[in-house]
């Protein structure tokens, strides 16, 4: 993907966050506000949103498809499009509904490019707290306007910072696993925006990142984010993360080798 066409994904975002996103910040009526499932949330911004994205994103690739997390909500064999040869873009409209919802001002925009299950670019728009970053693959990834690489070096030997899955949507098989990172070697924070955590994670602002869900849309834009500032992933038994799901769970991300190692084996016991 040209610098050219890159910019006009990041724009289009731009307008559809002041369209439709931003307008309902803080001024959403009960109306607006539906649970998908007990404690997961959809708001009309994420709807119309997704509907203009795809529009939009589809007519800057003719030929492509869309993964988004709405559509596929409402048709889960949408998901099937991850298995194709065409060019995906996964979206997720309004990544941190909840905080959305709560009028809190952490929750971003997703879109990834794939083919073929190789993510080739990612934009990631935090339109209230004016951060963007986005990664191309082969090319480094970039926030705020600056060419961002992980830090070399942990700023400290305290406890590893970890954003985590929510403990309130976590299977007690799950649970008990990431129960072993609890304890003084580690401090926690559950996850409301994966987006988000990993720009932290590339900023240097979190050490590493435990996922026990692998939605396409939630990973696809930081996952190329970290591996192009020289991060690292890898899912429980070391493969790569696959887009099109059927990971060995959890999800491990991390700044440095020895870390994402290192929580990997403590998470196997």
């Amino acid at each position: 993907m040209s610098t050219r066409d890159a910019g006009r994904v990041t724009d289009l975002m731009m307008q559809v966050a002041g369209d439709e996103v931003l307008p309902r910040f803080g001024a959403l009526a009960a109306a607006d506000i539906a649970e998908k499932r007990p404690g997961d949330l959809v708001t009309v911004a994420d709807r119309l949103a997704e509907e203009r994205l795809t529009e939009g994103l589809t007519a800057l690739l003719p030929g492509s498809l869309v993964v988004g997390e709405e559509a596929v909500h409402a048709d889960p064999e949408a998901l099937r499009r991850l298995d194709g040869d065409a060019p995906v873009w996964i979206v997720d409209p309004v990544d941190g509904t909840g905080a959305f919802v709560r009028g809190d001002e952490r929750f971003c925009m997703l879109v990834a490019l794939a083919q073929a299950g190789t993510l080739l670019a990612s934009w990631t728009y935090a339109p209230a707290l004016g951060i963007l970053a986005t990664a191309r693959r082969g090319e480094g990834a970039v926030c705020d306007g600056r060419p961002v690489r992980v830090p070399e070096h942990r700023a400290d030997a305290g406890p590893l910072r970890l954003h985590m899955s929510d403990p309130e949507f976590l299977t007690p098989a799950q649970g008990a696993m990431l129960a072993r990172l609890h304890g003084p070697d580690f401090t926690q924070q559950a996850s409301t925006s994966a987006g988000l955590d990993y720009v932290d994670l590339v900023r240097g602002d979190t050490d590493g990142l435990v996922y026990a869900w692998e939605s396409p849309w939630d990973h696809a834009a930081g996952l190329l984010l970290v591996a192009e500032a020289g991060g690292v992933s890898a899912t429980l038994d070391g493969a790569p993360f696959k887009l099109a799901g059927g990971n060995a769970l959890p999800l491990v991300v991390a700044a440095h080798e020895d870390v994402a190692a290192d929580l990997a084996k403590r998470l196997i016991g």
